[in-house]
């Protein structure tokens, strides 16, 4: 892996999070984020995910930029495809979160963060904490939310998939407000993120008058 820099080009985009070995399609057609992507093809690959503050997405901070969560997450461009009308198709791997420190003052049209990833080391490995969580009925909980978000799934790649690339990828594809998927990106641990996932599921299933007793 290559070295995470100290100051980040980010990418604030609302929904959409980033987690470590978790992969992140993006459709880039922004002026200044095809910039941005055209100076990291040639300094490691390496920006940082993050999103505006919701609901108070066009408040602006001190720099007079929209304001943004202090958490992130930094992604390799690990797939890279020009497209013929100018637009960049990317696909970022999670590498480590990292916490904002300061913005910083520069030249380019894209923003730079100082970020610190100390208290996310742990990120750099694969996670082992699977805890408690009962995979078959986050699974019967989830059929029923997808039913009802009108997804299509593949169930047996669900099945297949190990336990932390299994709730990486429901916490990072899931419809979830954004405070909800910011919750999931600062969950402590894995243990922790498939507990906010199964009580997000569980609540949005409720919500929408779909538990009937599936989930007990």
């Amino acid at each position: 892996m290559p070295p995470l820099p100290d100051i980040l080009p980010v990418f604030p985009l609302t929904g959409a999070v980033l987690l470590p070995r978790g992969h992140l399609p993006l459709n880039i057609f922004e002026p200044r984020y095809l910039c941005m992507i055209d100076d990291a093809l040639g300094r490691g690959r390496i920006i940082g995910m993050v999103q505006p503050v919701e609901p108070q997405s066009g408040v602006p901070d001190d720099s007079g930029a929209p304001a943004v969560f202090e958490v992130g997450c930094a992604g390799r461009i690990s797939q890279f495809e020009e497209a013929g009308d100018g637009r960049y198709l990317i696909t970022l791997t999670g590498l480590c979160r990292y916490r904002i420190r300061t913005e910083q003052a520069c030249a380019t049209p894209y923003r730079q963060m100082a970020v610190d990833y100390a208290p996310y080391l742990d990120d750099l490995a694969p996670a082992r904490d699977v805890g408690e969580i009962d995979r078959r009925r986050l699974v019967a909980a989830l059929r029923i939310y997808f039913e009802i978000q009108g997804l299509s799934v593949d169930w047996a790649a669900i099945d297949a998939a190990p336990f932390e690339a299994l709730i990486n990828s429901l916490a990072m594809m899931c419809p979830f407000e954004a405070n909800e998927k910011q919750a999931l990106l600062e969950a402590k641990t894995l243990a922790d993120r498939a507990r906010v996932l199964d009580a997000l599921v569980e609540m949005a299933v409720a919500g929408a008058g779909g538990d009937d007793g599936a989930l007990q």
